[in-house]
């Protein structure tokens, strides 16, 4: 195997140690986040590899977010308002969801192509394409001493889902969505579902559900 120490990924330039160092951590979920400006009604699009999960009671959710060194839209839309929608994206339309993290001078909406679409009389818009869509309250903004990137904790309060997907233990069969994955950060992967497996014991054989 090939060996690389700290140092040595330091020395090798920025965009590959950028590039090195956002595969480790292997395939991320990617999500659409939707938000708005209240001031302006402008709205805004941009791609997130890095959503995951915080507890299901109460259900909420973590983002991770450059530092605030300089305009954020996202970051700044729900600091402003507390509203946002994940929306989950699909072959269908990831070169649009690609091309919504270029710095446009309008909506990323409008940008792309994607269409908006308003839920539930919640402020924030979500993806009309997208086959799952979450609505997003701000719950909690921590700035993590390590390196300035801000941590947006999430409540999740209410969840489109396409109903062929929901299993009857409340599981999604997110290939059944179409659901796409993201490694580094501009590679794009279907993901086929391998097997569910019952839950480990010790001394108990791993069978398939």
């Amino acid at each position: 195997m090939k060996h690389f120490t700290k140092e040595a990924l330091l020395t090798a330039g920025t965009a590959y140690n950028k590039n090195f160092i956002n595969c480790l951590s292997g395939y991320k979920s990617l999500n659409l986040i939707g938000s708005i400006n209240e001031e302006s009604s402008e709205t805004n699009l941009a791609p997130f590899s890095q959503v995951f999960h915080i507890g299901a009671n109460p259900p909420t959710v973590g983002i991770l977010f450059r530092p605030h060194s300089v305009e954020r839209h996202t970051l700044e839309n729900i600091l402003q308002n507390g509203h946002f929608t994940l929306n989950h994206v699909t072959e269908s339309f990831y070169k649009e969801a690609h091309l919504s993290s270029a710095r446009w001078e309008r909506s990323e909406f409008e940008a792309t192509g994607l269409k908006e679409e308003y839920l539930n009389n919640f402020i924030a818009p979500f993806v009309e394409k997208s086959p799952l869509k979450v609505a997003c309250l701000l719950k909690d903004k921590i700035t993590l001493a390590v390196n300035e990137t801000v941590l947006i904790i999430g409540s999740i309060e209410e969840v489109w889902i396409k109903p062929q997907a929901v299993e009857e233990d409340g599981f999604i069969s997110l290939d059944k969505l179409g659901t796409i994955t993201v490694s580094g950060l501009d590679s794009y992967h279907i993901a086929n579902k391998l097997a569910r497996l019952t839950y480990a014991k010790p001394d108990k054989p791993v069978k398939e559900l």
